[in-house]
């Protein structure tokens, strides 16, 4: 699925649209002042005096009046402030842009940024059919999102290229971005803010699906985790709930009910693990499970000392939260 990955130079949504128009203008005018410049340049090295090894250079000419270049500096202060207040101008134009979106029937979801993880937390008017995912957000096609952004220990940035600009989330104050998928897929986002060692290691996959296929993924979200189907998935949910996992982790519809970490609910539908870091897959979870700092040193999660048969066990009962 990460294949299929939206090309971040192309917008996905209305805001995107907005922001990239803004980057064609600013990229047509700095190119145009750049070739005027060395242009000028060229042309002030061509006419400059020259003198040989032996000669002093002549000195007479600065104190010679040239109007010509007096005109010249005239019309490039002139030129140089129309250019800066149109420039002003598209700015304000494209933030007057992002602010109208409408917001009726908009999907509420409060972000909030942990080193160095995401937890998405999914409103609704009826408390009972809340949810909670972490480093992905679903949002269905053509619906506007409006997020609620936090941060529980330092500064971060939420920023999804194809979607959305840039957003400050700092500790203590909310902010709110809002934007619209208007095309099907996975776009991929990053805190855009220095957090801390695994800064680069924190990316967030927003998944954009038809309206029917996203209610039909919510509605499996917002149920419990499945019953072991297995005696090895019934050990893992054992060694899970009476284990330090318990302590940081929950999972609905067991005994672990911990929020320091991602919830894990449904921890297997998700396209990565840790943030990114590796491919949701059976290796991966049992070797993060066993050793995470080998693979996100400073990660807040400690190693646990496990034999193969029960990290084995706890992989199996995590391959069934779907």
């Amino acid at each position: 699925m990460i294949e299929a990955l939206h090309d971040v130079r192309i917008p996905g949504g209305i805001q995107a649209q907005a922001v990239y128009h803004l980057w064609l203008i600013l990229l047509a005018v700095c190119t145009v002042v750049f070739v005027g410049v060395m242009a000028a340049l060229a042309l002030a090295l061509r006419r400059a005096p020259r003198a040989g090894h032996d000669t002093p250079p002549a000195v007479e000419w600065l104190e010679r009046s040239e109007p010509a270049i007096a005109r010249a500096v005239r019309i490039g202060v002139a030129l140089s402030t129309v250019l800066l207040l149109g420039l002003l101008g598209a700015s304000v134009y494209t933030s007057w842009a992002l602010a109208r979106l409408p917001l009726a029937n908009a999907l509420h979801i409060e972000l909030t940024a942990h080193q160095w993880w995401w937890e998405a937390r999914y409103d609704d008017p009826e408390p009972s059919r809340l949810f909670v995912g972490a480093n992905e957000l679903h949002i269905p096609v053509g619906r506007p999102v409006l997020l609620t952004l936090r941060a529980s220990d330092v500064i971060h940035s939420f920023w999804v290229p194809s979607l959305v600009g840039k957003k400050d989330l700092i500790p203590g104050r909310d902010a709110t971005v809002m934007f619209r998928a208007d095309r099907s897929g996975v776009y991929r986002g990053q805190c855009a803010e220095f957090c801390g060692y695994q800064h680069a290691k924190m990316a967030l996959f927003v998944i954009a699906d038809e309206p029917q296929s996203w209610q039909r993924w919510a509605d499996r979200q917002r149920a419990p985790a499945p019953a072991p189907r297995t005696t090895q998935e019934a050990r893992g949910r054992e060694l899970f709930e009476r284990g330090t996992c318990a302590m940081c982790h929950a999972v609905d519809g067991t005994l672990a009910g911990g929020r320091q970490a991602p919830d894990l609910t449904h921890v297997a539908s998700r396209m990565t693990l840790a943030a990114g870091a590796l491919p949701n897959d059976a290796a991966a979870r049992a070797a993060w499970i066993v050793d995470p700092q080998a693979f996100k040193p400073g990660a807040h999660m400690p190693a646990t000392a496990l034999s193969p048969q029960d990290a084995g066990a706890i992989a199996a009962f995590l391959e069934s939260l779907q």
